[in-house]
Protein backbone atom coordinates (compact mmCIF):
# COMPACT_ATOMS: atom_id res chain seq x y z
CA UNK A 1 0.00 0.00 0.00
CA UNK A 2 1.30 3.77 -0.84
CA UNK A 3 2.10 5.94 2.27
CA UNK A 4 -0.76 8.32 0.95
CA UNK A 5 -3.08 5.50 1.43
CA UNK A 6 -4.36 5.14 -1.81
CA UNK A 7 -5.88 1.49 -2.73
CA UNK A 8 -6.72 0.51 -6.42
CA UNK A 9 -10.03 -0.60 -6.85
CA UNK A 10 -11.64 3.01 -6.57
CA UNK A 11 -12.37 5.68 -9.62
CA UNK A 12 -13.68 8.70 -10.66
CA UNK A 13 -16.11 9.81 -13.82
CA UNK A 14 -16.48 12.86 -15.24
CA UNK A 15 -18.60 14.22 -18.17
CA UNK A 16 -17.08 16.81 -20.49
CA UNK A 17 -19.04 18.70 -23.16
CA UNK A 18 -16.96 18.99 -26.42
CA UNK A 19 -16.10 22.87 -26.90
CA UNK A 20 -14.89 24.93 -30.07
CA UNK A 21 -11.50 24.53 -27.96
CA UNK A 22 -11.31 20.88 -27.70
CA UNK A 23 -11.98 19.96 -31.52
CA UNK A 24 -9.21 18.90 -33.96
CA UNK A 25 -9.66 21.76 -35.97
CA UNK A 26 -9.00 24.64 -33.10
CA UNK A 27 -6.06 22.32 -31.54
CA UNK A 28 -4.34 21.84 -34.89
CA UNK A 29 -4.37 18.10 -34.76
CA UNK A 30 -6.47 17.44 -37.68
CA UNK A 31 -9.60 20.07 -40.02
CA UNK A 32 -12.42 18.39 -38.41
CA UNK A 33 -14.75 19.63 -35.83
CA UNK A 34 -14.29 16.10 -33.71
CA UNK A 35 -13.34 15.84 -30.30
CA UNK A 36 -9.02 15.99 -30.99
CA UNK A 37 -6.91 13.34 -29.22
CA UNK A 38 -5.12 15.76 -27.14
CA UNK A 39 -8.39 17.13 -25.87
CA UNK A 40 -9.30 13.71 -25.03
CA UNK A 41 -5.79 12.89 -23.79
CA UNK A 42 -6.52 15.98 -21.40
CA UNK A 43 -10.12 15.05 -20.21
CA UNK A 44 -8.57 11.37 -18.94
CA UNK A 45 -5.59 13.04 -17.30
CA UNK A 46 -8.13 15.53 -15.53
CA UNK A 47 -9.99 13.10 -14.02
CA UNK A 48 -7.05 10.73 -13.06
CA UNK A 49 -5.48 13.83 -10.66
CA UNK A 50 -9.02 15.05 -9.59
CA UNK A 51 -9.73 11.65 -8.34
CA UNK A 52 -6.95 11.20 -6.64
CA UNK A 53 -5.92 14.67 -5.10
CA UNK A 54 -8.65 14.51 -2.32
CA UNK A 55 -6.56 11.77 -0.67
CA UNK A 56 -3.32 13.71 -0.97
CA UNK A 57 -2.03 15.67 2.31
CA UNK A 58 -2.11 19.69 1.48
CA UNK A 59 1.21 20.54 -0.73
CA UNK A 60 1.40 17.39 -2.77
CA UNK A 61 -0.29 17.10 -6.11
CA UNK A 62 0.24 14.54 -9.10
CA UNK A 63 1.71 14.80 -12.42
CA UNK A 64 1.84 12.79 -15.53
CA UNK A 65 4.41 10.72 -16.72
CA UNK A 66 3.00 8.28 -18.97
CA UNK A 67 -0.07 7.66 -21.73
CA UNK A 68 -0.89 4.95 -23.81
CA UNK A 69 -4.52 5.56 -25.33
CA UNK A 70 -6.52 4.61 -28.78
CA UNK A 71 -8.68 7.34 -30.13
CA UNK A 72 -11.14 4.47 -31.62
CA UNK A 73 -14.33 6.76 -32.54
CA UNK A 74 -14.95 10.35 -33.27
CA UNK A 75 -17.25 12.60 -31.08
CA UNK A 76 -18.72 15.59 -32.43
CA UNK A 77 -18.76 19.36 -30.85
CA UNK A 78 -21.46 19.64 -28.36
CA UNK A 79 -21.26 15.82 -28.06
CA UNK A 80 -21.30 15.18 -23.76
CA UNK A 81 -18.25 12.73 -23.26
CA UNK A 82 -18.16 10.53 -20.02
CA UNK A 83 -14.85 10.26 -19.15
CA UNK A 84 -13.76 7.60 -16.50
CA UNK A 85 -10.27 6.58 -14.28
CA UNK A 86 -9.99 3.69 -12.66
CA UNK A 87 -7.00 3.42 -10.11
CA UNK A 88 -5.61 0.07 -10.73
CA UNK A 89 -1.59 0.11 -9.41
CA UNK A 90 -0.03 1.64 -7.05
CA UNK A 91 3.45 1.37 -6.90
CA UNK A 92 5.00 3.69 -3.84
CA UNK A 93 4.35 7.33 -5.52
CA UNK A 94 3.47 6.01 -9.58
CA UNK A 95 -0.34 5.72 -10.04
CA UNK A 96 -1.91 4.03 -12.91
CA UNK A 97 -5.27 3.98 -14.37
CA UNK A 98 -7.00 2.43 -16.92
CA UNK A 99 -8.58 5.25 -18.67
CA UNK A 100 -11.95 5.43 -20.91
CA UNK A 101 -13.68 8.44 -22.61
CA UNK A 102 -17.67 7.53 -24.07
CA UNK A 103 -20.06 8.97 -25.93
CA UNK A 104 -23.03 7.13 -24.78
CA UNK A 105 -22.97 3.68 -26.30
CA UNK A 106 -20.12 4.68 -28.42
CA UNK A 107 -16.60 3.67 -26.99
CA UNK A 108 -14.46 7.07 -28.36
CA UNK A 109 -11.44 5.88 -26.02
CA UNK A 110 -9.08 3.63 -23.74
CA UNK A 111 -6.07 2.99 -22.13
CA UNK A 112 -3.75 3.43 -20.04
CA UNK A 113 -2.43 6.70 -18.13
CA UNK A 114 0.46 6.90 -15.19
CA UNK A 115 1.01 9.61 -12.91
CA UNK A 116 3.40 11.01 -10.17
CA UNK A 117 2.68 11.73 -6.57
CA UNK A 118 5.22 14.76 -6.35
CA UNK A 119 5.37 17.58 -3.51
CA UNK A 120 4.45 20.62 -4.93
CA UNK A 121 6.89 23.17 -4.06
CA UNK A 122 9.82 20.72 -4.36
CA UNK A 123 8.43 19.69 -7.80
CA UNK A 124 8.26 23.67 -8.76
CA UNK A 125 11.97 24.24 -7.10
CA UNK A 126 13.31 21.24 -9.79
CA UNK A 127 11.31 22.97 -12.36
CA UNK A 128 13.06 26.32 -11.92
CA UNK A 129 16.64 24.42 -11.56
CA UNK A 130 15.78 23.30 -14.88
CA UNK A 131 14.62 26.35 -16.34
CA UNK A 132 18.26 27.90 -15.10
CA UNK A 133 19.96 24.96 -16.81
CA UNK A 134 18.30 25.58 -20.07
CA UNK A 135 18.86 28.89 -20.69
CA UNK A 136 16.13 30.81 -17.73
CA UNK A 137 13.23 31.20 -20.11
CA UNK A 138 9.73 29.76 -18.99
CA UNK A 139 10.31 29.22 -15.42
CA UNK A 140 7.57 29.22 -12.78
Amino acid sequence: MSEFELRPGFGCVKVFVVGDEHVAKHVGSGDVEVLSTPSMIAFMERVAMECVQVFLPEGYTTVGTAVEVRHLNPAPKGAEVEVAAKLVEVEGRRLKFEVEARWGSVLVGKGVHERFIVERARFLEKVRELARKAGGSGAP
